[in-house]
């Protein structure tokens, strides 16, 4: 299966989290916060949201920075992914 966003939409694949700090120490499964870096899995069309015309920033394959309570999560095919608003997309990592 495809996911295919609508109007200005973007989905996400989150990268894992890191499971030892910088210093060494391994984090248990629950104390690890979910980065708020992804990958740019497929991008809506853009087109006219809310009464204005929304071109698309963001393409297949950026690696971002996202609003940290952004999106729905949706599970398909076993895989993990989160659908965002354009907007909720903070910046491109470059």
């Amino acid at each position: 299966m495809k996911l295919v966003p609508l109007g200005d939409r973007v989905v996400l694949k989150q990268f894992e989290a890191e499971e030892t700090t910088k210093s060494g120490i391994i984090l248990a499964a629950k104390s690890q916060e979910k980065p708020q870096q992804a990958e740019v899995i497929a991008v809506g069309p853009g087109g006219v949201v809310d009464g204005k015309e929304v071109e698309m920033q963001v393409k297949v394959g950026d690696k971002v920075i996202y609003s940290k309570y952004a999106g729905n999560e949706v599970k398909l095919d076993d895989e993990e992914y989160i659908i965002v608003k354009q907007n909720d997309i903070l910046a491109i990592v470059e």
